[in-house]
């Protein structure tokens, strides 16, 4: 039996549960059927638009790489040029950090208020700004203001991108797509990284426009999340949107009535206030996704990322630039296997798996750090310093990067996603902030026992995933929210 209009959601709710031939999701006094039907249908779905309206998103994620990436090569270069002291410096260099924790906060404001795509268009035109300043600065305070932007810009895209792909993309497919979201963190990063070797630092600027402009002109071919239109009761686009997204020739008779009687469901509620996240309705999901960011960057990945050639020279190596192009080259294709197992083996075994391995590389540089400071085994030394921080940085781009971020996309109703998501992004951003400021005094204190105490967070992360975070993997993002809220 399979419900293909509301007026079956009608009379199945007149039913109880023995009555129905199939399983089915409660919402309020509406049931959706999830059909034998539904399922096979799945592949006459064309995924066609979905793909490039992914591949349209992630343009902001390529460009959250691309800032991230920027001030390391640019460095000498920027101090050079504008007789820039260490100290100015390092404010161009961290106050991107604080632009996006003040995107984080408004991320999920605007992207409830002018939509994905808005939020998208506004936080590229944040970006161009910001670059166009940074190019243009003959002195400190214009680069300030353009990192400021760059960072506010990325910050949204940090919270609207991985939602938009996960509004969109059918549940088949929705962890994989989710996670190129990292992979083009990645990859913009590296690939800005070595453009940096080639290209003056006002150029390198420049190329910080490109995906950008990818972008805004990408998504005057895409269509709108079709949940955010339910949402916002614009019914007709709504439709629309999700035949575009399906292909002409799928039957969306079924997700369309799902969608709106989990929408109808939440017509009775006020919008959330961050309050709101405590009730015991919400709570588990937001003990979920704050922990996932809390233990992803608990974990000392921005310490380990930002600082890896001096922790490889630390260890004895006489250059880091090995270990650290490595370091560079091993995230892209790990991060791209992580995609293709996300669908397949699930979200909570690549977490466990993840975090099991970040607490080996862990564990494994700590006790280099131990070795050279009793002066054993010193040859081992470097050799066993560049594994472990290879080990941690395989582990961790095959889950830990990319699934709390799937996770979160995925497990908050959508009348509380922005408020949920903007304080779930800024727990993330202000983690890696203080890691980040933290790593250095913390490796002057005792090499040995930064990583040993990264370690342990490692083991703590498997525990919490164990223990509290559920499996998400082919469920429909409705099935995902009434299994935990109910």
């Amino acid at each position: 039996m399979a419900i293909t209009n509301t007026r079956d959601i009608e009379n199945c709710a007149s039913k109880g549960p023995q009555d129905l031939e199939e399983p089915f999701i409660e919402h309020t006094n509406k049931v959706v059927v999830i059909s034998e039907d539904e399922e096979t249908s799945e592949t006459n779905v064309s995924v066609g638009m979905v793909l490039f309206s992914t591949c349209v998103a992630v343009c902001g994620s390529f460009e959250f790489g691309s800032c991230v990436g920027y001030s390391a090569p640019a460095q000498s270069a920027i101090r050079e040029d504008l007789n820039l002291t260490l100290a100015q410096y390092s404010m161009f260099g961290s106050i991107v950090t604080i632009g996006a924790m003040i995107g984080a906060i408004t991320s999920g404001r605007i992207a409830d208020s002018i939509g994905r795509k808005g939020a998208m268009r506004m936080s590229a035109a944040f970006c161009i700004a910001g670059w166009l300043a940074v190019y243009l600065s003959m002195e400190a305070l214009l680069l300030d203001i353009g990192r400021f932007l760059t960072g506010y810009g990325i910050g949204v895209f940090s919270f609207v991108v991985p939602v938009f792909i996960a509004e969109i993309a059918p549940k088949n497919l929705r962890g994989g797509l989710t996670t190129l979201n990292q992979l083009m963190i990645v990859i913009g990063a590296s690939l800005a990284f070595l453009m940096g070797t080639m290209l003056s630092w006002r150029n390198l600027a420049i190329t910080g426009l490109v995906p950008c402009i990818a972008l805004l002109v990408g998504l005057f071919f895409i269509p709108e999340s079709p949940r955010w239109l339910a949402k916002v009761g614009l019914e007709k686009e709504f439709e629309v949107a999700l035949r575009r997204l399906r292909g002409k020739d799928a039957d969306v008779s079924a997700e369309a009535a799902e969608i709106k009687a989990y929408i109808e469901s939440l017509k009775d509620q006020s919008d959330a206030k961050i309050l709101d996240l405590f009730d015991s309705k919400y709570i588990r999901s937001v003990t979920i996704a704050v922990g996932l960011m809390v233990f992803q960057q608990i974990g000392g990945i921005n310490g380990v990322g930002f600082y890896a050639s001096e922790t490889f020279v630390a260890a004895g190596m006489s250059s880091g630039n090995t270990g650290t192009i490595a370091y560079a080259l091993i995230q892209v294709p790990i991060t791209i296997v992580g995609a293709l197992l996300m669908d397949r083996s699930g979200r909570r075994p690549l977490l466990m798996v993840s975090a099991t391995g970040t607490f080996l590389g862990s564990f494994l540089t700590g006790t280099a750090f131990l070795l050279e400071g009793q002066t054993l085994l010193l040859d081992w030394v470097p050799t066993l310093a560049v594994s472990g921080v290879l080990i941690y940085i395989a582990s961790f781009s095959i889950g830990m990067g990319a699934v709390p971020w799937v996770i979160m996309s995925e497990i908050f109703p959508i009348h509380i996603k922005g408020i949920a998501g903007s304080l779930v992004v800024l727990v993330n951003w202000l983690g890696a902030w203080a890691v980040s400021y933290t790593f250095n005094f913390l490796m002057s204190w005792s090499s040995t026992g930064t990583f040993f105490v990264f370690s342990g967070s490692c083991a703590l992360t498997v525990l919490f995933v164990a223990k509290v975070v559920p499996e998400t993997k082919g469920k429909t993002l409705e099935e995902i929210q009434s299994s935990i809220n109910s």
